[in-house]
């Protein structure tokens, strides 16, 4: 299997090229620079490495990258600067995976690729309708009105949602849900959830980046992972 990674030198992304590789995948990474990549992933056989910022590739440049792959993986993210917050690109994580999706869908396969988006706890799933308080809502709606990122993150899974839906026979997708992400070493003991188990702007959770870099591996080779989550928006906590 051959995956493509987006976001592969983010703090999640790196982590999840990792996971694949020990998995014994083979992985594509489309990066804008290598530097932060450490020299084992560098330099990992089982790693092509594409120099390119995702939204300037045309969209033939695209339809050829996702060519041989079984699934794509989204860690697309905005830095926490004020550039990365307030400058542009806004969409970068609702555009890589719209244009990504129509890439798929022009080159064409036999069987329906997987896509798997690391979004936020942050977000609701509203396929589900998920109950939120009126001071949460508030507090989400001026999120959303002055913190761009978090925009982004609700549109594209929203994408998702409402423009591939649950019976595209191109594109399977599922959104990953961390939340208040934090860094640890060594995977350990996670819980999954459909929706929410808690407040995420006054009771949040925590969610270790390795922890999400596992789960969103098991979801690419993992088939019984695959079957029980396709289609919806999981939420990951790290075990207390």
């Amino acid at each position: 299997m051959t995956v493509l990674v987006l976001g592969a030198t983010g703090a999640t992304g790196r982590l999840l090229v990792q996971q694949l590789l020990d998995r014994g995948l083979k992985v594509k990474a489309i990066v804008r620079s290598c530097d932060s990549l450490p020299d084992s992933l560098r330099q990992h056989e089982g790693l092509s490495i594409i120099r390119a910022s995702v939204l300037d590739l045309s969209d033939i440049e695209m339809a050829e990258q996702v060519t041989g792959c079984e699934a794509v993986a989204s860690c697309l993210g905005h830095n926490l600067t004020l550039k990365g917050i307030f400058g542009q690109p806004r969409r970068l994580v609702t555009d890589g995976a719209k244009r990504f999706c129509q890439a798929i869908k022009a080159r064409g396969s036999d069987k329906p690729t997987k896509f798997v988006l690391m979004n936020t706890a942050g977000n609701s799933n509203r396929n589900l309708k998920e109950p939120i308080s009126r001071a949460q809502s508030c507090v989400i709606g001026l999120l959303r009105l002055l913190v761009p990122p978090h925009r982004d993150n609700e549109e594209a899974a929203d994408y998702l949602r409402t423009e591939v839906g649950q019976n595209d026979t191109e594109i399977q997708w599922v959104a990953v849900r961390p939340d208040s992400l934090f860094d640890e070493d060594n995977v350990s003991a996670y819980e999954l959830h459909p929706s929410p188990t808690r407040s995420a702007i006054f009771n949040p959770g925590r969610t270790s980046r390795i922890n999400v870099a596992h789960f969103m591996a098991d979801l690419i080779t993992n088939h019984d992972a695959w079957e029980k989550w396709k289609g919806q928006m999981p939420v990951i906590y790290n075990k207390n």
